[in-house]
């Protein structure tokens, strides 16, 4: 049982945190710039206050016990918002900013955002590093609450009450066709759109959106050829007579590079939300609000009004 001692020194939690994340003792010190010695004192302290060993050996690494286990989330959530009041202090300047973000993206995302994003970051953080990767909606919450990675963008997620998310814009669909195909250069029909052959794209294998919702009112789309990427797919429908549905803002940024043609979907549909999430121990980090307002600058000027859909 831990001691009721008023006096403990608030720096000893750095250590613990620090432990646990680097797995040793001397890992902790070099992260800590802190003679090994020193740690061990702080964590001998700690160890009395807790009247708990904290973490035993386990090979080459120590390993927390169930005590450390059970304080280290209330104990680094604390350490944050302490770093986070001195932040506030300061003047912050994104210009003298060094750090990366890891920013959970999909892949059309990328293509579209990035080259929106990086000159400007260029000019006004040049020292911030991005990492992209994509993150399964299941472990959004998972990755964010570890400080794995520090945003998400995606569309509408399940997320628990620690987890803030701000909608940024509607994103819409859009039929992807080769120039001259026979369907071009008149208004696409339903009755055309839904007689046709098309591609599909879907990374693990499920049914896209689309096809579930036309499957509920008995419609159903001819799917010649499921792809991973909808790059890949963009690449198939131009050289032959395939349709392929896919993100408005992806469709205009493949039609610069491919003889694509674009058309609203003959179904009316609705726009689909894209959201960011973060952790809400970040929500007062000045470095990271100011991350996510130019992260999200980027994805609205990246994805304009969605094209519009008929139903006929």
């Amino acid at each position: 049982m831990a001691r009721n001692d008023k006096r403990i020194d608030l720096n000893l939690f750095r250590v613990l945190d620090a432990i646990h994340t680097e797995g040793g003792i001397g890992a902790a010190a070099r992260a800590l710039h802190l003679t090994q010695p020193a740690v061990t004192h702080a964590l001998n302290r700690l160890r009395e206050h807790f009247d708990d060993p904290l973490f035993v050996r386990q090979g080459n690494r120590v390993v927390p016990t169930d005590q450390a286990r059970a304080i280290i989330d209330d104990v680094r959530l604390h350490l944050k918002g302490l770093q986070d009041t001195t932040r506030r202090q300061a003047a912050f300047e994104p210009s003298r900013l060094q750090m990366e973000f890891t920013v959970g993206f999909r892949d059309i995302l990328e293509s579209i955002v990035f080259p929106r994003l990086l000159p400007r970051l260029e000019r006004e953080a040049p020292q911030v590093r991005i990492a992209s990767r994509r993150v399964p909606a299941g472990d959004v919450e998972r990755e964010l609450m570890a400080g794995s990675i520090d945003l998400v963008i995606d569309r509408s997620l399940k997320v628990g009450a620690h987890v803030v998310q701000e909608h940024l814009v509607d994103e819409g669909l859009a039929v992807v066709m080769r120039r001259g195909h026979p369907l071009d250069g008149a208004a696409l029909r339903k009755a055309d759109y839904l007689a046709a052959r098309h591609v599909a794209v879907s990374p693990f294998g499920e049914p896209a959106a689309l096809d579930v919702l036309l499957g509920q009112d008995g419609r159903f789309r001819s799917i010649a050829l499921t792809c991973q990427h909808y790059f890949s797919a963009a690449q198939i429908v131009a050289t032959g007579d395939l349709l392929l549905t896919m993100p408005g803002s992806y469709a205009l940024a493949v039609a610069d590079v491919l003889a694509v043609s674009i058309h609203p979907v003959p179904i009316r549909l609705k726009p689909i939300p894209v959201r960011m999430y973060w952790h809400e121990s970040k929500r007062h980090d000045r470095a990271h609000e100011w991350f996510r307002s130019v992260l999200a600058q980027a994805v609205a000027g990246a994805m304009p009004s969605p094209i519009g859909g008929t139903s006929q």
